[in-house]
């Protein structure tokens, strides 16, 4: 399969672009509609409405945290950004790119025996899109492999 699915530029980056489109409307509308309540109630002081401006700034900053993971492929290796965690590894660490059916995001296989949960490629709203991504990182895995036996 790895030999049909074509390598992609590097550097690219790998991200769940309808899922980070929706949460990041949803960001924005979370700040937007708590703010528009505390400037709508007349009964809330000047405190109150800095406060529920300030609650809605941080709902909205969990939500776009929830939109940060990628996976970013370069000639070096691969940097992977979860929601609170950034990794970076040089390509012979990758052993192997799972995508399972039911898996809610790419597991990477590493060489020192664990697994590493690469959230940046997900199939939850884009399945498709996920299938072609994970496919083309395995690739890309793979021709690294070769180069480094040949």
């Amino acid at each position: 399969m790895s030999e049909r699915t074509p390598l992609p530029q590097l550097p690219h980056t790998f991200r769940p672009g309808r899922t980070r489109a929706v949460l990041l409307t949803a960001a924005v509308a979370i700040f937007g509609v708590v703010s528009a309540i505390a400037l709508l109630l007349d009964r809330l002081g000047p405190g109150e409405r800095v406060s529920f401006v300030f609650t809605g700034a941080l709902l909205a900053a969990v939500v776009v945290i929830l939109a940060r993971p990628k996976i970013v492929a370069e000639e070096s290796g691969v940097t992977v950004v979860n929601f609170a965690s950034t990794r970076r590894l040089e390509w012979a660490e990758i052993v192997r790119v799972n995508l399972r059916v039911g898996d809610p995001w790419v597991f990477l296989d590493l060489s020192d025996g664990t697994s590493l949960a690469a959230i940046g490629i997900q199939p939850g709203i884009a399945r498709e899109q996920a299938i072609t991504d994970a496919a083309a990182l395995r690739a890309l895995v793979e021709t690294r492999a070769r180069e480094r036996q040949g």
